[in-house]
């Protein structure tokens, strides 16, 4: 007898549209792309807009920008949670035909006094026990009702999670959830489960803060008789000191890392390795995450946020990609940061630049600072640090060179000797050329090698800025 075809892997990412796309929720989102990609699956996209009053279009907005910038695709269009209330109402009563849930008919009051005459009696967890769990149904009254869950009293729901383990819930410990309320709309439990089933979905990959959820949702699957997911609650981020992410941390939001000018590929990244890992590797491409990816690599243990690694690796990946890409990358930085735009002729002298730029610079802003020689008009306005280098002397000495560079053929090979004798000439070596160059070219200290500036912004531009900062 053959074994059964595996089913194709199919994840989904569920964000409530209450407010940004966070850092974490980035993070899951990663996650589960990166295991659907890699196994030639489908990564869904559902939006859980239950919560009318805290769901808005705008936080909707935010979140699909937010996976865009992370470049994460999803398969068909997002689905909305709200638009199937009618589909959760149906299966809840379904349950009630298949008898592993019921019509309850107690009031808030009497749960109330239950609770309390437990609390009294030193039950430490009173899970509500329903009168009307197996009552007669020629007793129900002409009132409102909620459905509820059957949830079984004895013996143990166990989880098994890819991450944390064999997980053991006690059964006495789980009540009798209601599925649908009294005016008939559906419970975050029932819906997710509803949803999940009917869009196919075969791994949960979520944080850890819903393993207590699955014990739960896991009744659900069992009183409709669907195929329980794989189960993978991952840990949460931290900060650096190891407590719960929050602002005083920093970033946040997926879209605060693009508007501070850190590559989306960097960023990728960062965020598989943040909880995962694959041997000792660091530094890898999307296309080596989606191959590597598996849920056994991921950890048990919060993860930190470390900028400092974040920085190196969205340098690594800044220095690696295409020119092409990374000016269409930062260009697209600049209207998230509502930065001013770049003219055509900066856009040409910034793609010129990037060979001796893009392997110094963890972001775009220290890219575009590394940069500002091409990007700058006349005058050149020095910097307070830079502005030293042009005292009286040093102007003399660029008074004295420009001539020199009238004429000279227009390449690193020849200007070389040219800025070397000049040094010489005036007893100096050439270091102390150098910082005076910086400054009449670039208005910095800190620049590109002198001969690069010099080849990116031609030979006119050259000795005008030189002429300038001679006076």
């Amino acid at each position: 007898m053959s074994a059964a075809p595996l089913r194709p892997v199919v994840t989904r990412f569920a964000p409530s549209p209450t407010g940004y796309l966070h850092i974490g929720g980035g993070r899951t989102a990663l996650f589960n792309w990166l295991y659907a990609r890699g196994r030639g699956g489908k990564f869904l996209l559902r939006i859980e807009d239950t919560d009318r009053e805290r769901s808005t279009p705008e936080a909707t907005a935010a979140i699909l920008q937010g996976l865009r910038w992370l470049g994460l695709d999803w398969d068909g269009e997002a689905v909305s949670q709200f638009d199937q209330k009618d589909r959760h109402a149906e299966v809840a009563h379904q349950m009630l035909d298949r008898g592993t849930a019921y019509k309850c008919y107690s009031t808030q009051d009497e749960i109330a006094a239950f609770r309390a005459a437990q609390e009294a009696a030193g039950v430490s967890y009173a899970v509500f026990l329903s009168p009307w769990r197996d009552a007669d149904p020629s007793t129900f009254p002409d009132a409102p009702y909620v459905i509820r869950m059957k949830a079984p009293r004895d013996g143990e729901t166990v989880i098994d999670d890819q991450v944390q383990g064999r997980v053991v819930i006690k059964n006495e410990t789980l009540d009798d959830m209601i599925v649908l309320r009294s005016d008939g709309t559906p419970t975050y439990m029932l819906a997710v489960v509803v949803d999940d089933h009917d869009m196919g979905v075969t791994h949960v990959i979520r944080g850890d803060d819903h393993l207590n959820n699955a014990a739960r949702q896991q009744m659900v699957y069992d009183a409709m008789g669907w195929d329980i997911p794989v189960w993978a609650h991952i840990p949460l981020i931290h900060g650096p000191d190891g407590k719960k992410l929050s602002k005083r941390h920093g970033a946040t939001a997926v879209g605060d890392y693009q508007v501070q000018g850190y590559p989306a590929a960097g960023m990728r990244n960062y965020l598989s390795r943040l909880g995962w890992a694959h041997g000792d590797a660091e530094f890898f491409t999307s296309a080596q995450a989606m191959e590597w990816f598996d849920l056994g690599g991921i950890g048990r243990s919060p993860a930190r946020l470390d900028f400092k690694k974040l920085e190196n690796l969205c340098g690594q990946h800044i220095a690696a990609t295409d020119d092409a890409a990374l000016l269409h990358e930062l260009q697209a930085f600049l209207v998230a940061a509502d930065r001013p735009a770049l003219t055509e002729a900066q856009r040409d002298l910034l793609a010129r630049s990037l060979y001796c730029v893009k392997d110094r610079a963890k972001t775009f802003p220290e890219l575009l600072e590394k940069a500002h020689f091409a990007l700058i008009s006349r005058p050149v306005v020095a910097d307070e640090a830079s502005a030293k280098a042009l005292d009286t002397v040093s102007r003399g000495i660029l008074k004295s060179l420009t001539p020199r560079l009238q004429t000279v053929s227009w390449t690193k090979e020849a200007l070389e000797p040219i800025l070397t004798e000049t040094a010489e000439a005036h007893g100096i070596g050439f270091g102390k050329l150098a910082a005076p160059l910086r400054a009449a070219l670039a208005g910095r200290s800190a620049t590109p090698s002198v001969y690069d500036m010099m080849l990116i912004i031609g030979r006119d531009e050259t000795i005008a800025r030189l002429e300038d900062a001679a006076g």
